[in-house]
């Protein structure tokens, strides 16, 4: 018992955390291109946990023996997933975007249910991913007037949809094959190789601009490599639990769309909720809730 409060713990810092990047995203991206930013904030993450995985040595011996599986996650992980996330919030409104990637456990249990022979969907659950499905709907229609990026927006929310498809794999694989890495070394890993691999795309794809930004650009930089230094290794460290399901742990981040775009509205001047947006949160909201309390159901111990 207290190992699942440990981890429900666990999950709800990490999910807090990013919650938080969305809004700051915005920000950063004021200054600079998405994949350059990308880079340059996974590229200092991933340095920031290095000096907590022990020795080089140690780390470049699980680099010689895993390098293939390292270099999946990182490519999926952070090159696939961050140069769509970035490209997709440059484009909508962050709390339609913090909506969008709230509903990832959705995508997510879909993943699992096909991928983990141990992690089934069930009817009522299908239920509820309709339910979820619903609320996206709700918020997209409430932000497609073009007000910041007139028809792009429809792009954008499909980028979006694609980096939850893309989470999806991604935890399956660090879940059923990568249980044998030590969290920190694999985190840190992750995050070099693939802010590394954006940073090197953004070259010929955004060219390479960096001017004199004001201190709100280091702030955001800074603060975003710290949450994704922090709760990926969380992540990372839960996902290899034995007894933590993939669908059951992203349960957790119905807590990411409500905070996400509650920040998002305190901190961007030109965005604010309207009705709409309201209700797609709250719909959004129980389903992930209602979902999380079906797994609780069929696992005999709740949140997990």
């Amino acid at each position: 018992m207290d190992k699942f409060k440990g981890t429900v713990f666990l999950a709800i810092i990490a999910c807090l955390l990013w919650s938080s990047a969305f809004a700051v995203i915005k920000i950063g991206l004021k200054y600079t291109t998405p994949l350059q930013f990308a880079g340059l904030r996974f590229m200092l993450a991933g340095l920031m946990v290095l000096p907590l995985t022990g020795s080089f040595r140690r780390v470049l011996n699980y680099l010689r023996d895993n390098l293939r599986l390292i270099m999946l996650i990182a490519f999926l992980q952070t090159f696939v997933q961050y140069a769509l996330l970035y490209s997709g919030l440059n484009l909508i409104p962050g709390a339609l975007g913090a909506i969008i990637i709230g509903a990832g456990p959705l995508f997510i249990s879909l993943t699992a249910h096909f991928l983990m022979p141990n992690d089934r969907l069930t009817l009522p659950k299908l239920g509820i991913i309709f339910m979820g499905i619903v609320g996206i709907a709700l918020v997209s229609l409430s932000n497609t007037s073009g007000k910041e990026t007139g028809n792009l927006i429809l792009v954008g929310i499909l980028l979006l949809f694609l980096t939850n498809i893309n989470a999806g794999f991604t935890n399956v694989i660090i879940a059923r094959d990568a249980k044998h890495i030590p969290p920190l070394i694999l985190s840190s890993s992750a995050l070099i190789i693939g802010g590394t691999l954006l940073l090197l795309a953004s070259i010929p794809i955004e060219g390479f601009i960096f001017s004199n930004p004001p201190a709100a650009y280091y702030f955001s930089i800074v603060w975003l490599s710290f949450l994704s230094a922090t709760a990926l290794s969380i992540w990372f460290l839960l996902l290899q639990r034995d007894n933590v399901k993939v669908s059951g742990l992203n349960i957790w981040k119905f807590i990411i769309p409500v905070s996400g775009a509650i920040l998002s509205w305190v901190l961007i001047p030109n965005e604010s909720p309207d009705m709409m947006s309201v209700a797609g949160i709250i719909v959004t909201a129980v389903a992930l809730i209602l979902f999380n309390r079906q797994n609780a159901i069929q696992l005999k111990e709740p949140g997990i």
